[in-house]
């Protein structure tokens, strides 16, 4: 499904396989056994993907939809699974330009290795456990009821150096994960 997705993304940005690959710095090969379901890229790999063809992560792993309003069932919220050891559950509905994320953070993890930044705005809100926000350098400690908002520009990253996990409500404009 992410193949066909990112083939048809392709396709009507006018792009070619060589093209993306460059753009999202990942091999011709790669993006074409991708396409054609022949290879399950890495989230990071998707990632570049996303960015090279300007949408968010979440996009590509659905189907588009035309209703103006969308319900998303706790069962059937898409989930993805970084590296970092965050378990992301999309909340909102994948057309808006909002997008609003349930995270879980493992003990001991952080959202990614290295801080990170996108093109967006976010902001966080911890719902169970306490969460370490870093922006720029600088450590912001949240507890159960504490939000952080901040520009995503911004090189940024989530860590749980606690015991238990840590859960946490993400909004961010415009979509960029």
């Amino acid at each position: 499904m992410v193949g066909t997705r990112i083939r048809e993304l392709r396709v009507v940005r006018g792009l070619t396989v060589t093209e993306l690959a460059r753009r999202a710095d990942v091999s011709t090969g790669l993006i074409s056994q991708v396409e054609r379901e022949l290879a399950d890229p890495s989230l990071v790999t998707i990632r570049k993907i996303a960015k090279a063809l300007d949408v968010p992560l979440f996009s590509l792993f659905e189907d588009i939809e035309t209703e103006d309003v969308a319900v998303v069932r706790r069962g059937t919220r898409m989930q993805i699974q970084t590296p970092g050891g965050v378990l992301y559950s999309r909340i909102s509905a994948g057309r808006g330009r909002l997008e609003v994320l349930q995270g879980t953070l493992a003990p001991g993890t952080a959202s990614a290795t290295e801080p990170w930044s996108h093109p967006s705005e976010e902001c966080v809100v911890v719902i169970a456990g306490k969460l370490v926000v870093e922006v720029a350098g600088t450590e912001h400690a949240l507890n159960i009821g504490d939000s952080c908002y901040f520009d995503s520009r911004l090189p940024h990253r989530y860590v749980n150096p606690h015991r238990r996990p840590t859960e946490f409500i993400i909004s961010i404009t415009p979509p960029s994960y």
